[in-house]
C-alpha cells in the first residue's frame, strides 16, 4: 500500500511538472513551491492561461476537481503597483469575504492561489440596476471598514507624478496635454483633500475587476489596492456600472446610510475626473514604456462608447499595446469633455464656496 501511494505521489508530480511547462521558465519554481505549499502533493489536472490582465499572468488550474487561480504578478515594481503591499490588501479581503479565499500568497516572489470564482453577468443579478447599485453600495461600505491599507502618497500627487513622467517621455507632442494638466491643477486646487478621512480602498473597481456569481459580489485584482479617498472606489462605479443619478444615490445610499447632499455630489464630479486622469496617465505610462520612439502628434480618441464597442466587436483586442494605446486617449478626451461639462464648473464653485 506504501508502495501505492509513492507511485501516485511521483506520478503526480511527474503531471504536475508536465503541466506547468506551460509558465514561463522563470516563473515555475516558484509557482511549483505555490501548489506544493498549497495542495501538497495532488496533481494538477488542467491548466488555462486567462487574457485578462495587462500586468499579470492568470491561469485557471484544476486540482481535485476544483478550480482555483494561479496568478504570477509582474516582477517589474512600482510606486503603484507592488505585491509586497497589495497581497496583504487581497488577504484582508479575502478574510471578510469580499474578494475570494486566498490558499497561498508569496508577495516576494509575486505568486497567489485563490478559488476561481465563476462569473455571471452583472445584468443578471437578481434585483436589476438598482439592486446591484445597493450591493455595490454594501461592498464598498465593507471594504472601507477594514483597517487601513498602507498609504502611497495622497491621489492627486500620484496622478501629477504619473503626469510628470508622461511628459518627460515624449510620448505626446509638445503642448498637447497642457489643458489637461491646467485642468488638473484646477481640481487639485478645490478637491477638499483630508488624510485624516482616508480608508481602505482598491482603487480599480471598474465592472471587470467585479465578479457576480449569482448569488454575492466579489472584487478581483487588487494590485492597486491602497489608502485612497472614500470616493475613489465610488467614482469608479459611478463611471462604469451605476451611471445615472438614480443608480448614483441608491448607491450612496447604500454605501453611507444616508443621502447624498450638494458638497458629496460635488465632490463626486471631482474625483471621476481624477479617476478619468489616473487611467489615462498609467495607459500613457505603458505605452510611453513599451514604444519610447512612439510620438502622438494629436488628441484624436474615438468616445467611450466607441471604444467599447471596438472591443466588443474585436476591432480591439483586450489587453494589447493598441488598445492601450488608445484606451489612454479615449481617456484623455473623456477628461476633457469633463472640464466643459456645466456639471464641472457647478461642482468647483460649490466646493470652493
Amino acid at each position: 500500500m506504501g508502495c501505492r501511494r509513492r507511485h501516485d505521489r511521483r506520478a503526480g508530480q511527474k503531471d504536475r511538472l508536465l503541466i506547468l511547462e506551460n509558465l514561463p521558465e522563470e516563473r515555475r519554481p516558484a509557482a511549483q513551491t505555490a501548489l506544493r505549499s498549497a495542495f501538497g502533493a495532488a496533481p494538477v489536472a488542467a491548466l488555462t492561461e486567462i487574457k485578462t490582465g495587462a500586468s499579470a499572468l492568470i491561469y485557471r488550474i484544476e486540482v481535485g476537481g476544483r478550480p482555483y487561480l494561479l496568478r504570477l504578478d509582474a516582477t517589474h515594481r512600482d510606486n503603484v503597483r507592488d505585491p509586497l503591499r497589495s497581497y496583504p490588501c487581497m488577504v484582508a479581503a479575502a478574510e471578510v469575504g469580499i474578494a475570494p479565499a486566498v490558499h497561498y500568497a508569496d508577495a516576494a516572489a509575486g505568486v497567489a492561489i485563490m478559488d476561481f470564482v465563476v462569473g455571471r453577468p452583472l445584468a443578471t443579478h437578481p434585483g436589476g440596476p438598482d439592486g446591484l447599485a445597493h450591493d455595490l453600495g454594501r461592498l464598498a461600505a465593507t471594504l472601507q471598514a477594514l483597517p487601513l491599507f498602507p498609504s502611497i502618497g495622497d491621489y492627486p500627487s500620484i496622478i501629477g507624478g504619473m503626469f510628470d513622467e508622461v511628459l518627460e517621455s515624449k510620448l505626446y507632442d509638445d503642448g498637447l496635454l497642457a489643458p489637461h494638466r491646467a485642468g488638473f491643477e484646477r481640481i487639485r486646487d478645490a478637491y477638499p483633500w483630508d488624510d485624516a478621512a482616508l480608508v481602505s480602498s482598491h482603487n480599480d473597481s471598474h465592472a471587470g475587476n467585479i465578479l457576480f456569481d449569482g448569488e454575492k459580489l466579489w472584487l478581483i485584482d487588487w494590485e492597486t489596492a491602497y489608502r485612497n479617498d472614500p470616493l475613489a472606489d465610488i467614482a469608479i462605479i459611478t463611471m462604469y456600472i451605476a451611471n445615472t443619478p438614480d443608480l448614483q444615490e441608491t448607491l450612496i445610499r447604500s454605501w453611507l446610510g444616508r443621502p447624498s447632499d450638494e458638497v458629496l455630489r460635488a465632490r463626486l464630479v471631482l474625483m471621476r475626473m481624477l479617476v478619468r486622469l489616473f487611467y489615462a496617465t498609467a495607459n500613457a505610462f505603458y505605452v510611453a514604456k513599451a514604444r519610447p520612439d512612439l510620438r502622438e502628434t494629436d488628441m484624436a480618441a474615438p468616445t467611450p462608447a466607441e471604444f467599447r464597442a471596438a472591443i466588443d466587436n474585436g476591432k480591439l483586442i483586450s489587453n494589447t499595446f493598441e488598445t492601450q494605446r488608445v484606451g489612454g486617449k479615449v481617456a484623455f478626451r473623456s477628461f476633457i469633455d469633463g472640464l466643459a461639462a456645466p456639471a464641472f464648473a457647478d461642482a468647483l464653485a460649490i466646493l470652493k464656496g
